[in-house]
């Protein structure tokens, strides 16, 4: 099988969901605290990565690729990146009204952005029910 640029392993986005949910997880359970600020952080930069270069070189895709698909048999479906790519712009989206909740003083804010976030993550992980992904394939759908 040829795997196109533009295709992703769909095992190794929902790997990336699980760390994202982890980590998105001890953000919320330390929020205020400084921590916090910098697990959203990384998370944003993650999820900016994913977006504007695509899934394959965000770092959870890099670890993915070196350390657990080649443990795994080949791939079971490839599928086109723009999707999650959507999806983890949407992620951004989520992290930038975390900062600002955090930034203005209303963590109520930051809270319920980064629980948001968590729960699509764990959607991914669990159940690879990508609602980002969805979102984005509605919007095609409806723009044709």
């Amino acid at each position: 099988m040829t795997v196109l640029p533009s295709q992703v392993d769909a095992v190794g986005t929902r790997y990336a969901a699980a760390l994202t949910t982890v980590v998105l997880a001890a953000a919320l359970v330390t929020l205020p605290l400084p921590i916090s600020t910098g697990l959203i952080i990384v998370q944003g930069l993650v999820f900016a990565s994913g977006a504007f270069l695509g899934p394959r070189f965000q770092p959870y895709g890099w670890l993915f690729r070196t350390f657990i698909r080649p443990k795994l048999s080949a791939p079971p479906q490839w599928e086109d990146s723009q999707p999650p790519r959507f999806a983890q712009l949407v992620g951004v989206i989520f992290v930038v009204a975390a900062g600002i909740g955090l930034v203005t003083g209303v963590t109520l804010i930051a809270q319920v952005a980064v629980a948001l976030a968590m729960a699509a993550a764990f959607l991914n992980a669990a159940f690879g029910y990508c609602l980002g992904c969805e979102i984005y394939l509605l919007g095609r759908r409806v723009t044709r």
